[in-house]
């Protein structure tokens, strides 16, 4: 008896599930192989650049041990409302909604110390118990790494369009981005492409260019595992400014160097999507 209800509590959790993903009509998940990267400040801009476009947009704060998302759009103090059914996202005009461990922790000190099944039980919940609404785009920011956050989403939305992989121009980051690629193709989740960030400056005193981090590594890496380049994406001061600000660089300055390659970038996530639209025969 018990094992029958069991079953039939799993079928109805699998339905509501089911039944949140498809009025998500594009979900792009945001990776990195290494942190420090700048995968949330990528995501960010994605998820903000797509709703400055008009677009109906979710951002999936999927980092539950490191939830930056709140912090970079100036909503970590939101208050979240919820009823018996579900929890209401917390909503940037005008037209983004966010979930976050970060907006559902009373102690923004206070470390979450979850082991996997937690994890992934949180994750599950994000999209089940979160009122999204109908949305063009989810962007799903995960943690750095191969584990069990994006082993998890993976399983949840085996539909998913594809991933966007971080990474900047050093060699220890690019090896770790590599097996990034390798590891969203093992789980049949096309790989949007690779955008290299952090990709070189412009002196604010001399006007020369400066390899910070080094410059193309991203690009060769895009090349040698045959999945798109993106773009690169060059350190702004601007970007660390605003970012604390709450107001991200591709709105806040879009006329920078780093918002205008943001912008390139969106519209090469949308021809992948309109392509993604298309009946295959």
């Amino acid at each position: 008896m018990q094992g029958d209800i069991n079953v039939i509590t799993a079928k109805t959790e699998d339905m509501k599930l089911i039944k949140k993903l498809s009025k998500i009509k594009h979900t792009i998940v945001v990776m990195s192989g290494k942190g420090g990267v700048g995968k949330s400040t990528v995501s960010v801009n994605l998820a903000v650049g797509l709703a400055m476009r008009g677009f109906e947009v979710g951002i999936l704060d999927g980092d539950i041990h490191g939830p930056n998302i709140p912090k970079m759009l100036k909503i970590e103090d939101v208050q979240l409302d919820a009823d018996e059914d579900g929890i209401y996202p917390a909503f940037v005009p005008p037209h983004l909604k966010v979930i976050s461990m970060a907006l559902l922790s009373s102690n923004r000190d206070q470390p979450i110390i979850w082991r996997g099944p937690m994890k992934m039980g949180a994750l599950r919940k994000f999209i089940e118990d979160v009122y999204w609404g109908d949305l063009d785009y989810l962007i799903v920011d995960l943690p750095p790494g191969t584990g069990d956050e994006p082993l998890t989403i993976a399983q949840l939305i085996p539909k998913a369009d594809g991933s966007i992989v971080v990474t900047t121009p050093q060699d220890v980051a690019l090896l770790d981005s590599r097996k990034t690629v390798v590891f969203s193709e093992g789980l049949h989740l096309p790989v949007v492409g690779i955008i290299e960030n952090m990709a070189g400056m412009t002196c604010p005193h001399c006007g020369k260019d400066i390899d910070l981090f080094k410059i193309g590594g991203g690009e060769k890496a895009a090349k040698d595992l045959e999945v798109p380049f993106l773009g690169r994406v060059p350190i702004d001061l601007d970007v660390v400014n605003t970012g604390d600000e709450g107001l991200p660089i591709i709105a806040a300055n879009p006329d920078s160097p780093a918002a205008r390659a943001f912008n390139d970038i969106i519209e090469k996530v949308i021809e992948f999507s309109n392509r993604k639209d298309v009946p295959r025969p």
